[in-house]
């Protein structure tokens, strides 16, 4: 079940990037588990990965072979069904081979070919399965190609992720297109999902990896379903340089701060994508941490509320049980936290204030604001100017269901 409208497709075209699916039966027959994203030449590409450290082989590999590739990768292949993490050795090997089996077909070095997992943990990858489908994956190439692709990569999810962005600079037509995977296995520590987004922009390759960074930042670590941090993240961000406008090269470029303002919101779009479609939600929950010291502390508050069994089963229930926000805020972390100061609000009801129930509030009210689909957790700290987001969905049955019979 997932909440709220899902992506517009079809995703507009981005020039320099054709994507191409194929069935290859790697877990399931009959669905597409294998895209490759074919990257013009002088592409170049910026990576964002996991930082678990039992991150899976094709995590591995891919850092290794973007190196080795100076930042200009041909070809991103992509696989379904089976995350090769936790298999060691062979995991490495058989990554490898999908790479070259690619390269071989496609006339580019091996290094040349970042490669990308996701599906069950600790099994052997079905090497002979990927690469038989490599064929159709290349015959079916097409720039128009990212609403498939968009299916292709996804596991649990029950709808494909997309969108897609213009903006103008020099007077010329930019766009922005992305996909992203993720419903279960979601927490930040660079973020529990695949995402591929491209544009035709010419960006240099130092302002593209830190505009990258940024653009993670303020999306893909803000969510969190349950807490976990996948083996397998991995966010990449190809400029193909094919639009028609000066290079951007200095930061402080005017141009760079447009651009950066356009890609931070569509990564925002996609990442919520991913919380509204999580695994078992049916309810989409921001919670707005202001009035803190420093930013990192109203995170620390926001992601105390946002993944506290507690809170995310009474959301699941629509019961507005203040206290167990007003707990959660307390074993948050922060020093010298005056509980007088702080105030909770949902969907604009204040609930308490002064560090108990506000005198205001009336269970009917809290009930209304439970009730709803989307819903705003507003916690004041009451102790500065800095202020953090955090996106999440509730705990349901379905949840424990869906994760319960993963490998079934």
């Amino acid at each position: 079940m997932a909440v709220g409208a899902a992506s517009r497709f079809p995703l507009l075209p981005v020039a320099g990037v054709r994507l191409g699916s194929a069935h290859a039966g790697i877990r399931k027959p009959g669905r597409r588990d294998v895209v490759i994203l074919e990257l013009a030449p002088g592409s170049r590409v910026a990576g964002s990965f996991t930082r678990n450290a039992f991150c899976a082989a094709p995590v591995t590999v891919a850092r290794e072979y973007l190196g080795v590739a100076g930042g200009e990768p041909r070809f991103l292949l992509v696989n379904t069904g089976n995350a090769n993490a936790g298999t060691g050795e062979q995991g490495l090997r058989a990554a490898r081979e999908s790479c070259a089996a690619l390269a071989a077909l496609a006339g580019v070095p091996a290094s040349a070919v970042l490669p990308f997992s996701t599906g069950v943990i600790g099994e052997p990858l079905p090497v002979e399965r990927l690469v038989a489908g490599l064929p159709e994956a290349l015959a079916t190439l097409d720039i128009a190609g990212w609403d498939l692709a968009a299916e292709g990569i996804m596991t649990t999810d029950t709808r494909p992720k997309g969108a897609s962005r213009e903006l103008m600079l020099d007077g010329v037509a930019v766009t922005l297109s992305g996909i992203a995977k993720g419903a279960g296995m979601i927490k930040p520590d660079m973020a529990t999902m695949l995402c591929f987004v491209a544009t035709d922009a010419l960006i240099a390759q130092p302002l593209l990896d830190a505009a990258l960074c940024r653009a993670v930042d303020v999306s893909f670590n803000a969510i969190t379903v349950d807490g976990d941090t996948s083996t397998n993240d991995a966010c990449m961000l190809v400029a193909t340089g094919q639009a028609a406008h000066a290079q951007i090269s200095d930061s402080t470029d005017p141009r760079l701060a447009v651009f950066e303002s356009v890609l931070s919101d569509l990564f925002v779009e996609l990442a919520q994508a991913i919380i509204r479609d999580a695994e078992g939600a049916t309810k989409f929950v921001a919670v707005a941490v202001s009035g803190g010291r420093d930013r990192a502390e109203c995170r620390r508050v926001a992601y105390a509320v946002a993944e506290s069994p507690l809170v995310k089963t009474a959301l699941f229930a629509s019961d507005p049980n203040w206290g167990r926000i007003l707990a959660a805020t307390g074993r948050a972390g922060v020093d010298e936290l005056d509980v007088a100061g702080v105030a909770v609000t949902l969907n604009g009801v204040r609930i308490a204030s002064a560090g108990a129930r506000d005198p205001g509030y009336t269970e009917e009210a809290g009930q209304r604001a439970m009730a709803a689909e989307e819903i705003e957790i507003a916690i004041a700290l009451g102790r500065g100017d800095a202020a953090a987001t955090v996106w999440t969905s509730d705990l349901s049955h379905d949840y424990v269901r869906i994760n319960a019979e993963y490998r079934s």
